[in-house]
């Protein structure tokens, strides 16, 4: 039985690839739930009081009590309502689900994507100027490559999703921000998923794009568009009229985290860019 709004409620962002993960894991364990919108530019009490650590979304509070840590939160979720499962019941499938879930935070996003690399690596391709992408963009093929592996001979081989015919954790993981990549090629005028170069990952993130509760929680394709060819102009005038110490000060002025991504010093401002967000 879903528990009444007032016992669930998530602090969020709209863009954050993070929330969306809770936001999906709610919605398919058929959760009633608040949700608060939070401006990260200017953080609520709320947010400052409930995860005085890192300051970040989402943050689940579930009678009152803070929950931190998206895949912290979707373990919560999956122990504290066992009713739909996301976690697979097998130690194995379960150690196997976890390492790649790992995978996908540490490769693919240390904040998203290839699953960290893929998120750096499609952040350097976001932030360069033309001329400096294409190694980035070969990154990014390099991290769909192992997912692409895994899905034809590994221990996904044949499944719908990674958590067999309905959707898992690592499901939840992985594509909630994947959607992006389409964002990026629009944006970018780069190819970074082709469905002849990558045809199981393209079509398990076609499959999962289709799903309802999915549907249900990906913002609007035209507001994805606008806040990232806002990104992208910010982030070129910055590196194009400022050093990189320049850059660096006048983003920590803001209270913005810096992740430098690959060698080439590309600076991504993670207060906006949601896969660089603290998960």
């Amino acid at each position: 039985m879903a528990p009444p709004s007032d016992d669930l409620k998530l602090l969020g962002s709209w863009a954050s690839s993070y929330t969306h993960r809770v936001q999906l894991a709610l919605k398919l364990k058929g959760l009633a739930f608040e949700y608060a919108e939070e401006d990260l530019a200017d953080k609520s009490p709320s947010l400052l009081l409930h995860n005085p650590v890192y300051k970040k979304v989402p943050v689940l509070l579930h009678r009152g009590r803070p929950v931190l840590e998206s895949v912290i939160i979707l373990h919560y979720l999956d122990e504290t309502w066992p009713d739909v499962p996301l976690v697979p019941a097998d130690p194995y499938d379960r150690a196997l689900a976890r390492f790649w879930c790992h995978f996908v935070d540490d490769k693919v996003t240390r904040s998203h994507a290839s699953l960290r690399d893929l998120g750096p690596a499609v952040g350097a391709v976001f932030a360069s100027p033309s001329e400096g992408q294409a190694a980035a963009v070969e990154q990014v093929h390099e991290n769909l490559r192992l997912v692409e592996r895994e899905l034809r001979e590994g221990a996904f081989a044949g499944r719908r999703f990674f958590g067999g015919e309905k959707i898992g954790v690592l499901d939840i993981v992985l594509g909630c921000g994947s959607y992006w990549l389409a964002v990026f090629e629009d944006v970018m005028e780069v190819k970074l998923v082709d469905p002849e170069a990558f045809p199981l990952f393209h079509s398990w993130l076609w499959d999962f794009e289709q799903q309802e509760e999915v549907t249900a929680i990906i913002p609007a394709i035209d507001r994805l568009l606008e806040y990232a060819r806002g990104i992208r102009q910010m982030m070129l005038g910055l590196s194009l009229s400022s050093s990189d110490d320049a850059v660096a000060a006048a983003l920590l002025k803001e209270d913005c985290i810096i992740v430098w991504v690959l060698r080439a010093k590309c600076i991504m401002d993670v207060s906006f860019e949601p896969w660089f967000e603290r998960v």
